[in-house]
């Protein structure tokens, strides 16, 4: 279904009972600890807890780019937590955009082959891979700065530039791990509030991860874990 055709109360993401356990060495770390959540599309919701508490594992599960250990996990209605790693692939390509701390952002690509990049590998053409690279850097307001590569760039703008590329497939959720950790008060702040923008005007699903309450509070549904469970749900 396209984002842009749903009345905005279906449910996206659903975790049902939700565990994760690492093993290291001779140690079982239990990640996370039986999740229970919903969230509905078009919703900007925040994962809030203290470092090591499962939240950074829950997104990467949510993101595909990790299994869970045992329970369900559905994505539009879809269970990934059984899929193979070729439908995986394919989630991760099509239905999710991933916004990094650290932006990951390759150094020998400019903005505007960074931005590009997931769509070439979609398979998308020349012309309209172009295109829809250059829209997203004019709605991020870096046109200017196309020709530039990463270390050329500010933070903000590297950031920025790392949002423009995980909505360059036009995914049906954003996934954002501490999106504003890396920079200072200010430009966090201009982050943040690009990012409700996109979730205002293109009724985008965001999740977003911060151990920051200031941040989190800017969302509408803050989903606190302690421990790897969700301890409280706060509508804000």
């Amino acid at each position: 279904m396209d984002k842009g055709e749903d009345n905005g109360s279906d449910v996206i993401v659903k975790c049902i009972d939700l565990k994760k356990t690492y093993i290291l060495g001779e140690v079982k770390v239990e990640a996370l600890r039986g999740i229970n959540m919903e969230i509905k599309r078009g919703e900007m919701v925040a994962i809030q807890g203290p470092s090591g508490c499962g939240k950074t594992t829950l997104l990467n599960i949510i993101g595909s780019l990790d299994c869970p250990t045992s329970g369900k996990i559905l994505l539009e209605g879809r269970e990934i937590s059984v899929a193979n790693e070729r439908e995986l692939t394919e989630i991760r390509r099509k239905s999710v955009g991933f916004v990094f701390q650290f932006y990951n952002l390759l150094p020998v690509l400019t903005a505007l082959e960074n931005v590009e990049l997931p769509m070439l590998i979609a398979g998308i053409s020349k012309e309209k891979r172009n295109q829809r690279a250059l829209d997203l850097l004019e709605k991020m307001a870096l046109l200017d700065r196309k020709d530039h590569k990463p270390d050329e760039l500010s933070g903000g703008e590297r950031q920025r530039v790392a949002i423009a590329r995980a909505l360059a497939n036009n995914p049906s959720i954003l996934l954002a791990d501490e999106p504003t950790g890396d920079l200072d008060t200010e430009t966090g702040l201009e982050v943040l509030a690009l990012l409700k923008e996109i979730n205002k005007t293109e009724n985008q699903t965001l999740v977003l991860v911060s151990h920051d309450s200031n941040i989190a509070k800017n969302t509408n549904r803050i989903f606190h874990i302690r421990d790897g469970i969700i301890s409280s749900v706060e509508e804000v």
